[in-house]
C-alpha cells in the first residue's frame, strides 16, 4: 500500500541521511514543513530543498518566518533567487547580499521585477562607499541604473569601461548629460566613444554642453533636422558662439532647397 501522507509526515520528523534525501522531492507540503522540525535538517539540505522550482508557496514562507535558518548567507541567497520567494521576506533580505549576488539578482530572468528593481536601488546607493576595483567591475556587468549612475560619477577608469556595458541605454546616456553640473571627463568620453558619439539624440544632447569642444560639435550639424536646428537656436539653449553657426547652417539649407533630413529611427521611437 502506498504510503499516506501523513505518514511520511511521521517519517519526515525522524528521518536521516538518504531517507531525509529522498524526502526533499515529496510532492506535499505537509511533509516538507516536517522536514523543517527534523533536528537533522542542515543548511547543504535545506538549500537542495530550496533549488526546487516547484517549491509549495507556504514551504518557502516558513523558511522566512525561521530566524535561525535565515542566519546562513547560502539560504538568504537562495530565498531571494527562488522564483517564488515570499515578497516581503526577500525585500527584506536583498539588504544583506552580497554586491555580485546583487547585480546577478538584477539580470537574472527568473526574478520579479519588483525585486530586481530594489536591488538596483541597493546598488546605486552604495556606490560611494564601493572601492574603485569593483566599480570597474561594475561598470562591466552592471545593469542599466547602475551603469547610469556610474557613468555620473565620471570617474575616468570607470568611464572607459561603463560606456560599453551592454546595458547602458540611451536614456542613462541623456540622464547623465542632462545634470546641472557634469564632471569634466563625461562628455569627452562620450563624444569620442564609438557608439554613443554616432547617437542622434545623443548628439542634440551634447550640442546644449557649453564644455563640448566646437571643432567636434560641429560635424554634427549637417546631420541634423532642420527643426531640431531651430530648436537649438533658440536663445539660451546653447553658448552663443554655436548659436550663430546653427543659424547659418539653418540659412544654408534653406538657401539651397534642401527638405529636412527625417532622423533615424532611434529618435522617432
Amino acid at each position: 500500500m502506498p504510503e499516506s501522507v501523513a505518514e511520511s509526515r511521521e517519517r519526515a520528523l525522524v528521518a536521516t541521511g538518504d531517507e531525509f534525501a529522498a524526502l526533499l522531492h515529496h510532492p506535499s507540503a505537509e511533509v516538507l514543513l516536517a522536514l523543517l522540525d527534523n533536528l537533522a535538517l542542515d543548511e547543504p539540505q535545506l538549500c537542495l530543498l530550496l533549488e526546487r522550482k516547484d517549491l509549495p508557496g507556504e514551504v518557502l514562507e516558513e523558511i522566512g518566518r525561521r530566524k535561525p535558518l535565515l542566519k546562513s548567507y547560502r539560504v538568504k541567497r537562495a530565498l531571494c533567487f527562488h522564483p517564488r520567494g515570499p515578497r516581503l521576506v526577500t525585500l527584506r533580505l536583498i539588504r544583506e547580499l552580497y554586491l555580485m549576488d546583487l547585480v546577478q539578482l538584477t539580470l537574472s530572468p527568473a526574478v520579479p521585477a519588483e525585486l530586481k528593481r530594489n536591488a538596483e536601488e541597493q546598488l546605486v546607493a552604495r556606490l560611494p562607499q564601493i572601492p574603485l576595483g569593483q566599480k570597474i567591475t561594475l561598470a562591466r556587468r552592471g545593469p542599466a541604473r547602475v551603469a547610469g549612475a556610474l557613468l555620473a560619477e565620471g570617474h575616468p577608469q570607470v568611464l572607459s569601461v561603463v560606456l560599453d556595458n551592454p546595458y547602458l541605454t540611451e536614456a542613462q546616456i541623456l540622464k547623465a548629460l542632462s545634470r546641472e553640473k557634469i564632471p569634466a571627463p563625461i562628455v569627452p568620453a562620450i563624444i569620442h566613444h564609438r557608439k554613443w558619439s554616432i547617437s542622434y539624440n545623443v548628439r542634440i544632447a551634447l550640442l546644449r554642453q557649453p564644455s563640448a569642444p566646437l571643432g567636434t560639435i560641429l560635424s554634427f550639424l549637417p546631420q541634423l533636422t532642420v527643426s531640431d536646428l531651430r530648436d537649438l537656436a533658440a536663445p539660451g539653449i546653447v553658448p552663443e558662439t554655436l548659436r550663430k553657426y546653427i543659424q547659418a547652417e539653418v540659412q544654408r539649407r534653406l538657401r539651397s532647397g534642401a527638405t529636412p533630413k527625417a532622423p533615424p529611427a532611434s529618435k522617432q521611437q
